[in-house]
């Protein structure tokens, strides 16, 4: 196939550019190497992520591929925050606005250095999102490389995760473990390097980046520390040479068509709701018309298929023994669009191919875990513009409920209320003002939610403005839009407000008169925050949850 040009011709070509070429030399390229294509690697390697701590050996395959191909590579770094460090404090406010900060650096890598292609080796939440973002933003050759998730940790016949230290916080508070067995169970749950054990986020993201054709097949479900993850990273850099010489771009791969697919393998698996906020900002960035009545037609189409953790039994390890994401789009083959991945091959064809053990936990349409989709998009007067809720990690008893509202205006007040048992069943938490630009940064709630499941909590529902982590469980409602601190009705509510939540019929609604509801606006303003440098930027500019919280050009 004929060479495309190069964008590195731009640095190195001609007389004018000796000093561009003499750095270049600085950094022991050699002659033969100045007239090759020149790949960049963002690597969000760092010793705080666990998710990250082994992405330098990664890298190092991957740099082996590119040369191995006939390119040159060039390494970067990326930040990467962990979210469960982060989880619970107001560190956690920086977490999704970091989406923004990596898609930007990435952006300015690639194109102030003019790299022909770009490998992303990156995991957990917010990374791989941002630098998909980047890839559609630059849309110069791209694949994505995900680190893949953490064993199972093991304790007395069962695997743990993340999940089980969490909810051991509520277990304390209600006096049915002790603190010692608390901490026995924190020694046990995470036992080395790789994303949390479920279908969490970051896992969940690497599931919607292979169904979305950006990374290899095999890549998403991989466990960190499996030899063949360092084998799909060596083949990732030898592909990208191939997409440089096709001229395969990312918008070539992004597409509707794509994006709907991933969607399909979210609904199928029972994903993190933040995957709504993720594929949307995607979308944005790759000028994909892309709303949430994609998300509420696809989860009528497609049922739920694994029982994954945290609302089942299953870990990563568990659907990468059972095939991974090729076995998963086989089972739905017949609702797939084809679409071109970064492999070279079409979506149907590796969903037609993919091997699947006898031994599996994908169920098949036939028999499905649930016949509707994991998430539900819900509409109604609380939420005029839209809500998420996993629906698959919520009891059916609990589908329809109506209760009185317990308000508070902020995260850490309603975890206190929580911890001192001041919630009664029936009622309906609404943590409000933590939203993208109330909070601002829309922080996940898995404390108060994995709180609540520890107390021993069953008819308790939570509805925020702010959002969830992927191991959340339960009826909680999150990303309600507007929020708070942009008008929305959920600024309205007062304790004892009736919620009204039917997951049947994907309604959300505040049963309060509109006449009263007016009445209460003409007395009501937003609350507001004290910010500074980044928070103060992000809050400044990000748009509402229904949109991906992208910011916003103005």
């Amino acid at each position: 196939m004929t060479m495309q040009p190069l964008r590195s011709e731009e640095v190195k070509r001609g007389y004018q550019r000796a000093p561009n070429r003499a750095l270049l030399r600085s950094l022991g390229v050699t002659d033969r190497e100045i007239g090759l294509p020149y790949i960049g690697i963002a690597n969000a390697w760092n010793d705080i992520v666990p998710g990250h701590t082994h992405l330098r050996m990664l890298a190092g395959k991957i740099r082996e591929g590119i040369a191995a191909a006939g390119g040159v590579p060039f390494e970067f770094g990326v930040i990467g925050i962990c979210d469960g460090v982060a989880m619970g404090h107001e560190g956690m406010r920086y977490s999704l606005p970091s989406r923004e900060n990596i898609a930007d650096a990435v952006e300015l890598m690639v194109q102030a250095h003019r790299f022909d292609g770009m490998v992303l080796l990156g995991t957990c939440d917010k990374i791989v999102p941002g630098m998909l973002m980047a890839a559609a933003r630059c849309n110069i050759p791209s694949i994505a490389v995900t680190g893949g998730a953490m064993l199972p940790g093991y304790q007395e016949g069962r695997d743990l995760s993340l999940i089980d230290v969490f909810e051991g916080v509520g277990k304390v508070a209600a006096g049915s473990m002790s603190e010692e067995d608390l901490v026995t169970l924190e020694c046990a749950a995470m036992p080395g390097c790789g994303s949390c054990q479920g279908l969490y986020t970051a896992n969940t993201m690497a599931c919607m980046t292979e169904a979305m054709g950006m990374s290899l097949p095999g890549c998403a479900a991989l466990p960190a520390v499996e030899a063949a993850k360092l084998r799909i990273a060596r083949e990732s850099g030898e592909r990208i040479l191939d997409l440089v010489n096709e001229g395969t771009c990312p918008r070539d791969i992004i597409t509707r068509a794509s994006l709907e697919n991933a969607i399909r393998v979210d609904m199928a698996l029972g994903g993190s709701t933040n995957t709504v906020l993720h594929l949307m900002a995607i979308a944005s960035e790759a000028e994909v018309d892309l709303t949430l009545d994609s998300f509420t037609r696809i989860g009528e189409e497609i049922p739920h298929l694994c029982n994954m953790m945290p609302a089942g039994p299953h870990s990563m390890q568990a659907l990468h023994r059972s095939g991974g994401i090729p076995a998963v789009l086989k089972a739905i083959y017949d609702h797939l669009e084809d679409s071109p991945t970064v492999s070279g091959r079409r979506i149907r064809d590796i969903a037609r191919d993919a091997k699947v053990p006898s031994q599996s936990i994908i169920m098949s349409t036939r028999d499905p875990v649930n016949p509707a989709g994991g998430l539900r998009i819900l509409f109604g007067s609380l939420a005029p513009q839209g809500a998420v809720i996993k629906s698959i990690a919520v009891n059916r008893d609990m589908w329809t409920h109506t209760g009185p509202a317990r308000v508070f205006d902020g995260e850490q007040e309603a975890m206190k209320a929580i911890l001192a048992r001041e919630i009664r069943e029936g009622d309906v938490i609404v943590i409000r003002y933590e939203g993208p630009k109330g909070a601002p940064g829309m922080p996940e709630m898995l404390s108060p939610t994995s709180a609540i499941v520890g107390l021993g909590y069953s008819r308790v529902a939570l509805v925020t403005d702010g959002r969830f982590s992927g191991g959340t469980r339960g009826p909680c409602i999150g990303h309600v839009a507007p929020e708070a601190a942009a008008g929305g009705p959920i600024g309205l509510v007062r304790d004892g407000d009736l919620i009204g939540i039917d997951l049947h019929a994907r309604t959300l609604d505040l049963l309060v008169d509109a006449s009263e509801l007016e009445e209460r606006k003409k007395g009501w303003s937003p609350k507001e925050r004290s910010l500074k440098g980044v928070l103060a930027r992000y809050a400044a500019m990000v748009g509402q949850a229904d949109r991906g919280a992208v910011l916003e050009r103005r």
